[in-house]
């Protein structure tokens, strides 16, 4: 992986120490890193932070691609392309970064080139001063190497909804199914398993939109493909371990993505909007698997109380379907980093199940607008998980709405047993409950986790709040 590491100082602010006026100022800088490869192209992100001691109100990344590659898509910015130069600005939600904080965007790459004459704030990536005349369009190497070798195996070009439930029923380790912009529908499944040497990857840009219109026929006592069966998923991993789905979009289905014992399986850059019950579930012991730099909006449309985000694991009562690994859903150490989540998630942004452990949670948005307070969604997150940890995720909250906590914890019992809510960590998040939520964290029970307790740290922040912080002692 190559990372180029950008610095630059914008605009500051003077203050007084000490007699001697010093400049206050944000100091930004930004890595470059490949998310994921495939043979003819990548995905990628910034990851910009703030190491001044004042907080950012914008920022501007700017850098060339050599003939042959071009940015195909983006997300998390505002870009303009001029030929082989790109320019990045930020979204309207992530220009503010206090010190200390990092915002990423990411964009898709066809072509194998990286990125060159990076600046941010137009100044050069390794700081100094700024270039005296703009750089040139494109300062290609001879023969420019991938980061890292792409998995072998062919690309398979597809454009209608039978050519792709035809590739993907085909799918095999080392492939890249390769989606043309253009409006997908019909019922997509992959069975097909990858090796963690060999990922199978999904890719198109956000004008793919993959649509299931279902369901229909008789569904089996428990989901799983069955032939006459149409589950109504928008796609679903069934069986299917080392799977990379990168940013196209999933829309008009009765769920988004669901992975079913899909191990290791990378969601990058999607959009999942207007699906009537969740739109990201990790069921069924998805364990060790990631969704990133994602944006889901409008879900629960039909069944508000099951709109959720993603959904993590599943409730006891279902394991008797999902339960494939000592009785519980262990869809453990999944990782959601990055993505913005909301407005009109009808139910929690992120639902953490009883039973998952030692998940990531990390640099979200969370729009709480328009939960719906049913089946008890009114919160961010419901962490009934053990182990996770959230942090430097930043939550907002506006009518209309149901509101109680930004995040919560609860306990169930279930067999065989687990101290459900226990052992969780909460630092560095921002909250805004405006004026509705009673705690930013809101710990349910001190006496179930008393061998694991939960501990919210004073990194933590609140503004607009009912009644403060968290009810529990905040640790140093």
């Amino acid at each position: 992986m190559r990372r180029l590491v950008i610095a630059a100082l914008s605009a500051a602010t003077v203050v007084a120490l000490g007699g001697v006026a010093y400049a206050a100022a944000p100091q930004l800088t930004a890595t470059f890193s490949q998310t994921s490869t495939w043979s003819s192209g990548y995905g990628a992100q910034y990851a910009i932070r703030n190491t001044g001691d004042a907080a950012s109100t914008a920022w501007t990344v700017e850098f060339d691609l050599p003939a042959g590659s071009t940015v195909s898509s983006s997300w998390s910015s505002v870009r303009t392309s001029t030929g082989q130069h790109h320019r990045f600005t930020n979204a309207g939600y992530n220009g503010d970064i206090a010190p200390g904080a990092t915002e990423t965007f990411g964009f898709n790459v066809s072509g194998l080139g990286v990125p060159t004459n990076c600046t941010i704030g137009g100044r050069p990536c390794g700081g100094g001063i700024p270039p005296s005349s703009p750089p040139p369009s494109s300062t290609p190497p001879s023969s420019p190497p991938p980061s890292s070798p792409p998995p072998t195996g062919p690309v398979v070009d597809v454009a209608t909804a039978a050519q792709l439930q035809q590739a993907l029923a085909a799918a095999r380790p080392g492939q890249t199914i390769r989606l043309a912009a253009g409006t997908y529908r019909g019922s997509f499944v992959a069975t097909a398993d990858g090796t963690a040497a060999q990922r199978i990857t999904l890719t198109g840009p956000a004008g793919a939109v993959l649509i299931n219109d279902g369901p229909s026929g008789t569904a089996p006592s428990c989901p799983a493909p069955t032939p006459g069966w149409d589950s109504g998923y928008g796609l679903w991993l069934a069986d299917a371990p080392y799977w990379n789905l990168v940013g196209f979009t999933v829309a008009e289905s009765k769920k988004g993505i669901v992975a079913d014992n899909s191990h290791h399986t990378t969601i990058d850059g999607v959009w999942v909007h207007d699906v009537e019950d969740e739109a990201v579930h990790f069921r069924r012991s998805s364990a060790d698997s990631v969704i990133q730099n994602s944006r889901i909006e409008r879900t629960g449309l039909v069944q508000p109380g099951y709109g959720e985000g993603v959904y993590i694991g599943s409730a006891n009562s279902n394991w008797g379907c999902h339960g494939n690994s000592g009785g519980a859903d262990r869809s453990d150490r999944v990782q959601v980093l990055n993505n913005r989540i909301g407005p009109n998630v009808a139910a929690e942004a992120i639902d953490v199940k009883e039973g998952t452990f030692n998940g990531v949670i990390r640099g979200n948005t969370f729009d709480g607008q328009g939960v719906s307070g049913q089946n008890s969604a009114d919160s961010w997150i419901d962490a009934k998980g053990i182990g996770y940890v959230i942090e430097n995720n930043t939550g907002t909250f506006r009518s209309p709405g149901t509101f109680a906590n930004g995040y919560e914890t609860h306990n169930p019992s279930t067999t065989p047993s687990f101290a459900n809510g226990c052992g969780n960590i909460w630092r560095g998040n921002r909250s805004d409950l405006g004026g509705a939520g009673d705690y930013a964290i809101n710990v349910t029970s001190t006496s179930k986790c008393a061998a694991d307790p939960n501990v919210v740290y004073a990194s933590n922040t609140v503004s607009n709040a009912v009644r403060g912080l968290t009810n529990i002692a905040v640790t140093p």
